[in-house]
């Protein structure tokens, strides 16, 4: 068949000329949509079968047409599918291929439908999967999270904001943090799921069809919840892309402020930590360096993912309704989104399982910064009965001393503490550690130990659920 004929074919008979180059090419999405090659055909069965049962077409042809789907099909797996640019996309390579197979009957398979509502199908059925793909490798994030947690709990480390030291924690209490968030960007997918889980097929290209189709039917084939209700949304809105790669947006800022602390806390400053080899570079000129590559790329592929948001966001934005051939541009930024997403999150896996932490270093940083102060004017409140603003001035003061003799602040003595103010005791200094600290701070969700074992037996249970 000349390509002429090829590209004039499928369109029917209003076009004399072949099309032009630039058009083939800037036309033409087989080389990305050929993903949605397995959930082609899957919708293809559920219509055909439709179709028969219906009568709208005999069983005769849907026998035929279903074998050469499961040849296709076989094609596919082995490796074996002729992909032609001359033919566009994925629904038509495949059509085409069906009619070298079995012949004119392949044309019927088209009956009842357009390729407006058989695209977003297939989309629809490939993000599911998607989406459960993704729920899979972050549960199991989770679950490496929390074991890192229970095993590292009595680790003590510096808590901070404006990444100054703030008040001592236990380093546990940061990685349940994480889980925390990381639990938020399961229940936002499942939810997407939950939403685009209704079946656009029988929309036809915006208005619906004449034949007799059962949309119930197609739509429970495919195990979808019910038929879209109406077919120019059916075909024309992509909210449910957007809405996946908004999930994984927000997944990919937490993947990259966790990168972040993996950076800093590998850092000669900070020496929290060390990388496993296996995720870390050297340097071509400087024999020294140990380069948190893997950490320092998922921070830059979450540009990557918040750029797809911003661009389909910017594709849609102006489209009247129904379909327009700027949707084609929906499918390779989801595509790169989950490729980048699952990539991340089992580097992530990695990076979290194989760190080792260095206990001594963390909790020597943990005492540092008069990370205590808060607690000292939580004393002069509880067993002073002063005001907190009363209390603050004067923690403020006390660290004032403590800095200009380059002491901390359970290195002060009675003395000094009296200098500033007479009513204080030795009951003080009961309190003046990271330790004491940490065990007072035992409101639910805090990072007492007994809170932090709460939260890891509640984690236990939903993750076993």
């Amino acid at each position: 068949m000349s390509n002429k004929k090829k590209s004039n074919e499928m369109w029917g008979g209003r076009f004399s000329e072949r099309a032009a180059d630039l058009l083939t090419e800037i036309n033409s999405s087989i080389d990305i949509d050929k993903r949605l090659a397995f959930e082609d055909i899957l919708g293809s069965k559920a219509h055909v079968e439709m179709l028969a049962k219906m009568r709208i077409i005999t069983k005769k042809t849907e026998t035929k047409i279903l074998n050469g789907l499961k040849k296709i099909e076989k094609e596919l797996l082995d490796g074996d599918f002729s992909f032609d640019n001359l033919l566009e996309d994925i629904h038509m390579n495949i059509e085409s291929r069906l009619g070298e197979i079995i012949g004119a009957d392949a044309g019927r398979i088209h009956t009842a439908r357009s390729r407006n509502d058989q695209v977003v199908t297939d989309l629809r059925l490939w993000i599911r999967k998607a989406i459960e793909d993704i729920e899979l490798e972050l549960s199991k994030l989770q679950i490496i999270l929390l074991r890192k947690a229970e095993k590292n709990i009595e680790i003590i480390s510096p808590g901070y904001t404006h990444l100054q030291v703030a008040q001592p924690i236990r380093f546990s209490h940061h990685l349940l943090a994480y889980l925390e968030m990381f639990g938020r960007d399961v229940e936002r997918f499942k939810q997407t799921k939950e939403r685009l889980n209704e079946c656009p097929l029988g929309a036809a290209a915006l208005a619906g069809t004449s034949f007799p189709i059962d949309r119930f039917y197609t739509a429970k084939t495919l195990g979808f919840r019910a038929p879209m209700r109406n077919s120019m949304d059916a075909v024309s809105d992509r909210d449910f892309v957007l809405e996946f790669i908004s999930d994984a947006a927000i997944a990919m800022v937490h993947f990259s402020r966790l990168a972040e602390e993996f950076i800093l806390w590998g850092s000669i400053e900070f020496d929290f930590i060390s990388l496993p080899d296996s995720l870390v570079t050297g340097s071509s000129i400087m024999p020294q360096k140990k380069n948190p590559d893997a950490a320092e790329l998922i921070r830059a592929k979450t540009g990557r993912v918040n750029g797809a948001l911003l661009s389909l966001l910017t594709v849609m934005k102006g489209l009247p309704l129904a379909y327009a051939k700027d949707m084609q541009e929906d499918k390779e930024s989801v595509f790169d989104v989950f490729d980048t997403l699952i990539l991340v999150i089992k580097i992530s896996q990695q990076l979290i399982e194989n760190m080792k932490v260095k206990k001594a270093n963390m909790y020597k940083a943990a005492s540092n910064g008069f990370s205590i102060a808060t607690d000292l004017a939580d004393w002069f409140v509880r067993d002073l009965g002063m005001p907190f603003r009363e209390a603050h001035a004067l923690t403020g003061k006390i660290v004032e001393v403590a800095s200009k003799k380059n002491i901390k602040l359970n290195e002060l003595t009675l003395s000094d503490l009296n200098k500033v103010e007479p009513k204080i005791s030795e009951e003080v200094f009961k309190i003046l550690s990271p330790e004491n600290s940490i065990e007072s701070r035992n409101s639910f969700g805090g990072t007492a130990s007994r809170e932090i074992r709460r939260q890891i037996k509640f984690w236990k249970r939903r993750l076993n659920a």
